[in-house]
């Protein structure tokens, strides 16, 4: 547990965003395993229905709930919409995030915009919609899914690995106020996980795990309730880590490799 006493009770409802696909619809089942009442936000609604279709062999309950995370608006109405008709979020998976490689020659304006507008907004309209009920309640758990991409500068990476920085960078500043106010944060950095998005990767993805791997050490870590962050795994988030203290001289003959390497 991070700064003290904060808490976050097992009974209320997990909130999950992008749950369509990956690791947050694994996430979904691994916590209606768990027993739990999970809301499943996603936007397109066919994903959701066949998520909850799903999980009804399962000792939990998914239900689905369309929702479009840059909408400040629609996130509002949304964690409104979970509280009054079903029961308060004791647990937040700010979780919807996109990816597209950048290189030199595909280089636009447009995907930086579009990334950061879904994976950094999406989590700030999610914190916006929460916060004043977890500070009210002095109670609760959110965890930002960022990625070990935004440890540091890698090729191909300028957009996704800038807006999760982004990420990193919020939740280590949000972290000691939150603390304070009894709310949990969690910040989750996985490796590669095996998901819609790594499919568009045209390099080697080393320590590659499966989203329901991944969701299993997500849910296992969340509900131990111990450390700021989980990350895996740990074989190459530690290289990532180290390599971002490396001297540039090193950090960039080590990088450069990488392109050399295509």
């Amino acid at each position: 547990m991070s700064g003290g006493a904060v808490s976050g009770a097992a009974d209320g409802a997990v909130w999950c965003t992008g749950a369509g696909k990956g690791i947050g619809r694994a996430v979904c089942l691994e916590y209606a395993r768990r027993g739990r009442l999970v809301v499943a936000s996603a936007r397109t609604e066919a994903d959701l229905a066949a998520l909850a279709e799903e999980a009804k062999s399962l000792p939990g309950r998914v239900v689905p709930l369309v929702v479009d995370v840059t909408d400040e608006g629609a996130v509002m109405a949304a964690v409104d919409r979970i509280e009054t008709e079903h029961e308060q979020i004791s647990l937040a998976i700010l979780n919807a995030g996109t990816h597209k490689p950048v290189n030199l020659a595909d280089f636009h304006p447009e995907t930086f915009r579009r990334l950061m507008d879904v994976n950094v907004f999406g989590v700030v309209n999610g914190l916006a919609a929460l916060l004043p009920r977890l500070i009210a309640r002095r109670a609760g758990h959110v965890a930002v899914v960022a990625s070990v991409a935004g440890y540091c500068g890698l090729p191909s990476a300028a957009a996704y690995g800038a807006s999760k920085a982004a990420l990193i960078n919020m939740a280590e500043a949000l972290e000691p106020e939150m603390a304070a106010a009894q709310i949990r944060l969690t910040l989750i950095n996985p490796g590669f996980v095996k998901t819609p998005l790594t499919d568009k990767n045209a390099f080697r993805m080393p320590f590659l795990i499966t989203a329901e791997e991944a969701a299993n050490r997500i849910a296992h870590r969340l509900d131990r309730g111990r450390g700021f962050e989980i990350t895996f795994p740990r074989r190459f988030t530690w290289q990532l880590k180290f390599l971002r203290l490396l001297p540039y001289p090193l950090f960039f003959a080590l990088t450069r490799r990488l392109v050399a390497d295509r």
